[in-house]
């Protein structure tokens, strides 16, 4: 059963890197390798929890008989639920912090964008969209923000090539920024969660290489746009009344929203509760904020008229079914033992951290960047200061510590990594479903200059941890 569940894990990830050839969406196949998984998993459940928890399965029974509808309460109770509860902390945070920044859309939060990128210039429109995605994707999800900017992006620029490219720039920005802090990621967010890494810290290291990554490829981009852009400026879109609310209102939701986020690793610290808590204490002052501020609208048919993002929405769902689906999967590869086989194998025969995180980013290009980072994440437990000295090659097991290098170079590798091939980061999927881009065309035009930013974060990284 073992051989079944990992065949059947390598064949999912099969499916996922060639989601965009057959098709499939990626969502369904994590959630089939989730749900099939466990269902393996407990039709057997006795063997693996005799293997891995017997003296728990012990304590559970209580001098009670053995039994197989035993082993499945215990199953449930004590492994399954665990995963689900880890699994919904993520998914509550994207699900609240994607709500945040459709409120802030449909009250045109982020208009100022439009404004700021009139221009035909294609230096000033590239770098100002792109620092734009930068900066909201470290703060909101990286997937949501890379939606709302290519659809600003759409509407702006006319030429298709031109579309490709600052497309490509967008993907970049918003991998990138979301990869340097704790909330702009999935995975930032899992090692956040799983006590790996401290929000502080986590950024101090990869901030220098995340802008690197971000800016050297937008360079070379640039350099492939001619000076003045093929452009066309729309009206602001129809808001149901369009102007309901002025300038001053948008900045104060705008600051509720993003700004509350700020504060949630605070709030972490002070009261040791789930991450996803906060983010909904922030959804809730911006919901009442909201509505404060539309009341008249709220009493009225004009409501009914706003045009929800259907493209946010769509995202959203799959993204937060794809992540649940993914984190269950790798529960039940965690509870057969396998990755700890995997694990010491590594240990083993490669023995670098650096390799495992080349490796990985080079992965996360045909495969998907939370499927590897969650894979990676899951091979070692988060090791104790004070047992650091019962290893006996103490410096490399440091690197698993809380705010070791090994979390660090998988976060950046697998959120970088990912652009190599668009198709390996959600957001490279987006701009692949609403822009039509070819491959093909990616590898030639962009694929060796993200390479080149990665691999320079890369070295600063490197500096950052084994140097300074």
């Amino acid at each position: 059963m073992t051989l079944i569940l990992v065949l059947m894990l390598i064949f999912g990830y099969l499916l996922i890197a060639t989601g965009h050839l057959t098709g499939v969406n990626k969502a369904a196949i994590a959630m089939f390798i989730g749900t099939v998984g466990w269902v393996v998993y407990i039709c057997w459940g006795t063997d693996f929890v005799m293997a891995l928890h017997p003296h728990e399965y012990a304590e559970f029974l209580a001098g009670e008989e053995p039994s197989s509808k035993a082993v499945k309460l215990y199953i449930y109770d004590d492994i399954f639920l665990n995963y689900v509860g880890r699994a919904a902390n993520i998914v509550m945070f994207l699900l609240a912090t994607m709500t945040i920044i459709e409120i802030l859309d449909n009250n045109g939060c982020f208009d100022f964008v439009r404004k700021w990128i009139k221009t035909r210039n294609s230096k000033q429109l590239l770098w100002t969209i792109t620092f734009a995605t930068f900066v909201i994707s470290a703060n909101l999800d990286n997937l949501t923000t890379a939606t709302l900017m290519l659809v600003v992006m759409r509407e702006i620029v006319q030429n298709r090539r031109q579309r490709w490219l600052i497309g490509s720039a967008i993907v970049i920005a918003a991998c990138c920024g979301g990869c340097f802090t704790v909330i702009g990621d999935p995975t930032g967010l899992l090692l956040w969660g799983r006590g790996a890494v401290t929000a502080t810290r986590f950024s101090a290291y990869l901030a220098l290489p995340a802008i690197l990554a971000w800016v050297i490829p937008t360079i070379l981009i640039n350099r492939d746009l001619p000076d003045t852009l093929d452009t066309q400026w729309s009206p602001m879109p129809y808001r149901g009344d369009d102007t309901n609310l002025n300038s001053w209102q948008r900045v104060l939701m705008l600051f509720v929203g993003i700004g509350g986020l700020w504060f949630i690793p605070t709030f972490h610290n002070i009261t040791q509760l789930s991450p996803f808590l906060g983010a909904l204490c922030v959804l809730s002052m911006l919901w009442v904020v909201n509505e404060a501020f539309n009341h008249r609208l709220m009493k009225s048919d004009r409501l009914a008229e706003r045009r929800l993002p259907q493209s946010l929405q769509y995202g959203a769902i799959q993204q937060m079914l794809f992540v649940m689906g993914i984190m269950l999967g790798m529960g039940v590869m965690l509870e057969t033992g396998v990755l700890g086989d995997v694990s010491a194998w590594i240990d083993y025969n490669i023995h670098n951290i650096w390799v495992v995180g080349i490796l990985s980013g080079l992965l996360s290009s045909i495969v998907d960047t939370f499927s590897i980072a969650i894979s990676d994440i899951s091979l070692y437990p988060v090791l104790d200061q004070g047992r650091l000295g019962l290893w006996a090659d103490s410096d490399y097991m440091g690197n698993f510590m809380e705010n070791g290098a090994y979390w660090l170079v998988v976060a950046y590798s697998t959120a970088v990594g990912g652009c190599l091939l668009f198709v390996g980061s959600a957001s490279g999927i987006a701009l692949m479903r609403m822009e039509h881009v070819k491959l093909t065309w990616y590898v030639r035009n962009v694929s060796l200059k993200v390479l080149l930013g990665w691999l320079v974060g890369m070295a600063v990284l490197w500096m950052e941890l084994e140097v300074l």
